[in-house]
């Protein structure tokens, strides 16, 4: 005979083997309805279905998960941008980037702030040498051959699209996709 548990803890229990990734990814989950510093350890253990010993074998502390939930947050980001830029005319994919940026940013608050805070990447952007930095950098140096302009357009390109998307997470402008797209248009990326 045969018998199967049905209680709750049971259908809960970590199986699959690879317990970091289960837990970077129930802290993305636990990111859409909480706050950074709300998030606990212990928790993302009983979510999991693991003592918390076992979280603090791949993350000695929160600082560690955040560093974990911030590289998650890039890749997440860079998808965004990906597809974004995929569904744009070529002309507009730059701009498209943009704009993929600040939606995600919104869509993602929680997220999006941790990635900036913790992030332990090095290099021009905060994303260091991610994909999504070097995107960054591609569409720059297209657009602007030379080294210098293109470093320039990037710090530019960055500034409006966080700036833009910091003053709606923080309620200074209104989070509506009319006005994304008004301030991110190819021509305020370029200047010309």
């Amino acid at each position: 005979m045969v018998t199967v548990s049905t209680s709750p803890l049971a259908a809960r229990t970590y199986h699959h083997g690879d317990l970091r990734s289960a837990l970077v990814e129930a802290g993305l989950k636990a990111l859409e309805t909480t706050e950074i510093e709300d998030l606990s350890l212990r928790q993302l253990a009983r979510d999991v279905g693991v003592s918390a010993t076992a979280v603090y074998r791949h993350f000695p502390d929160k600082r560690a998960l955040f560093s974990a939930l911030a590289d998650a947050g890039i890749e997440r980001l860079f998808h965004a941008q990906e597809a974004a830029a995929e569904a744009a005319a070529p002309n507009e994919s730059f701009a498209a980037t943009g704009r993929a940026y600040v939606r995600f940013a919104l869509a993602n608050p929680a997220l999006f702030r941790l990635t900036f805070a913790y992030s332990c990447r090095s290099g021009p952007t905060v994303f260091g040498n991610s994909r999504a930095a070097l995107m960054l950098q591609d569409y720059a140096a297209r657009i602007a051959p030379d080294p210098e302009d293109a470093r320039t357009l990037v710090m530019q390109a960055w500034s409006l699209v966080h700036g833009l998307a910091m003053l709606m997470l923080d309620g200074q402008l209104p989070p509506e996709d009319a006005l994304i797209d008004r301030v991110i248009d190819t021509n305020s990326l370029f200047g010309r």
